[in-house]
């Protein structure tokens, strides 16, 4: 009896271990194994047929101590899993067998549109969109607002600003490979400044929470030409049309009167006209 409940105990152990590494290990439950993928197959209680480091070759097969070539690439690990226990029946009785991606190889992301430079990145671990975007570089030019996720010719997601900008966790999702970005640049929504500023013809990236004397510092203020109190914002509307905004900015700045100090939107035009006197 005290045999019996040490196996029981033993193969209990065994499956809470397994349920961990492969729950760490092999992120998505649609991961198709490819080519250099790195595998590590534990067949249990049998270590001379189970393998540390099963790189998939080019071929699309890992070799399995006694039981010869197996095709991997195309598979997913629990249908790898399924076809290595039919496979090892024929030299163990009722195999317990198990596939833990250690590396991937097969793991692309798409990356296209003009925010950022467009390519094909291959991770090697499980990474969320966040993460992804992180790596990315700079994203000053990127329209993160208007970006989206497309997996199996489906969009899944668009809008990453939350996610980027306030990092956000809830609208975090985990990619899986061959997934598209399309992130686009952000040059329709940038603040355009020109006229009488030190800084003439200033582009600069909207960033929620800009307001006008944050545009005016940024352009290095007013030259002493300019019409401070006859500044005007040209605001496009959704008809593409623009509304013009007057901003006395000269009794802004002089009164300090924030209620007037308003925020910007997204591909304002900011003129500063010069002054007749």
């Amino acid at each position: 009896m005290r045999t019996i409940g040490g196996n029981v105990k033993k193969k209990f152990i065994f499956y809470i271990i397994v349920f961990l590494l492969f729950s760490v290990n092999v992120f998505a439950k649609d991961y198709v194994i490819g080519d250099g993928d790195k595998l590590q197959i534990s067949v249990w209680g049998n270590p001379e047929i189970s393998v540390e480091d099963a790189v998939v070759r080019p071929d699309g097969k890992i070799s399995i101590p006694a039981i010869g070539d197996v095709k991997a690439s195309g598979l997913t690990p629990m249908e790898l899993t399924d076809v290595l226990s039919r496979e090892i029946t024929k030299v163990v009785k009722t195999p317990i067998v198990t596939v833990i991606v250690k590396e991937m190889k097969n793991y692309r992301i798409f990356v296209l549109g003009r925010g950022v430079v467009a390519g094909v990145q291959t991770l090697t671990k499980e990474t969320t969109l966040l993460e992804f975007l992180s790596q990315l570089g700079s994203l000053a030019n990127a329209d993160l607002g208007n970006a989206y996720l497309v997996r199996d010719k489906k969009m899944i997601k668009k809008d990453f600003y939350k996610l980027y900008e306030k990092v956000d966790f809830s609208q975090d999702i985990v990619l899986e490979p061959n997934d598209m970005l399309f992130i686009p640049d952000n040059f329709e929504n940038r603040i355009i400044v020109v006229g009488e500023i030190k800084q003439p013809a200033v582009i600069i990236t909207y960033r929620e929470g800009t307001t006008f004397l944050d545009v005016i510092l940024t352009v290095g203020g007013f030259t002493e030409f300019a019409a401070e109190n006859d500044v005007e914002i040209l605001r496009k509307k959704e008809n593409g049309e623009r509304t013009r905004i007057v901003i006395r900015a000269k009794d802004l700045m002089k009164k300090g009167d924030i209620t007037k100090n308003i925020p910007m939107m997204p591909g304002d035009y900011v003129v500063v006209k010069e002054s007749l006197f």
